[in-house]
């Protein structure tokens, strides 16, 4: 006993040192996120849209793909932000164009009659929504099986839009989204999960909006879910949102982190 507590210190470093190059390569042969990004051109119908694709290079196979929808001042350095950080997690991610290549609006007003444009007519908007996922489909890198969509705001209630159209995907995510239907009726057609990320302050949504759009979940069958952050106003995930909640835009940095990882906890459920 005496000689083992003499010579256990000396032979804890041996081990140390046995096991150090061990960890050292399993380390070094960790995958490198090397991130790539790219504008990709396509169409819907004769409209010709810019998306933003992102992944990382350095994976080998196919992988889950996931559409990210813009707010609405468009395909912003916001949406590509949201991408790239979707790639770095493992996913083909591409950010649609749901209003069109070099339709950028600067201004409030100019974002309200683009957006008023798409939610007045649905059916529009989810044929822009579906070429987007269908861009998404062909890239080489992405698995066609394990499909998600998330939106922001204008692009939460797009991604909403998707699944009442009956896309084949796995699940859907609304940040802060619009939970209004003009057609209630197609809740019914939704294939995929629903995961609805709510600010429970959001002046945006009514008390009455939400009782619909449930008994619309609960009348299709769906597979949902609701998150409600309390003193969380409309558009909390967006740092340019400001800090006034007084306001009913604001950003708010613990909802935007606990919604981030609840995405992130649901897409580990459905892929």
């Amino acid at each position: 006993m005496n000689i083992l507590k003499k010579y256990s210190l000396f032979i804890l470093l041996v081990i140390g040192i046995l096991i150090t190059p061990v960890w050292t390569i399993l380390t070094s042969a960790q995958t490198p996120n090397t991130l790539q990004t790219q504008l990709i051109e396509y169409r819907q119908g004769d409209t010709v849209l810019e998306g933003y694709l992102a992944y990382n290079s350095s994976q080998t196979g196919k992988r889950p793909g996931v559409l990210v929808v813009h707010e609405w001042k468009g395909l912003d350095e916001y949406a590509k932000s949201r991408t790239e950080q979707l790639a770095r997690l493992g996913y083909v991610a591409f950010a649609a164009d749901i209003y069109g290549k070099g339709i950028r609006p600067q201004t409030a007003e100019e974002a309200r009659t683009q957006a008023t444009l798409y939610r007045s007519n649905r059916a529009l908007l989810r044929e822009r929504v579906n070429a987007a996922l269908t861009e998404l489909q062909k890239q080489p890198q992405t698995d066609p099986q394990n499909l998600a969509a998330i939106g922001y705001c204008f692009g939460g209630t797009t991604v909403l839009e998707l699944a009442r159209s009956g896309a084949d995907i796995d699940g859907v995510v609304s940040f802060h989204g619009g939970l209004d239907s003009p057609n209630p009726q197609d809740g019914k057609q939704i294939k995929s999960k629903v995961l609805v990320l709510h600010g429970a302050d959001d002046p945006l949504v009514s008390p009455e909006d939400i009782m619909a759009f449930e008994k619309e979940m609960r009348d299709g069958n769906v597979d949902w879910q609701m998150i409600s952050y309390g003193r969380t106003v409309h558009s909390f995930t967006n740092p340019k949102s400001g800090n006034d909640p007084s306001k009913g835009i604001a950003y708010n940095p613990d909802s935007d982190r606990r919604s981030f990882e609840a995405m992130k906890l649901f897409f580990n459920e459905i892929f």
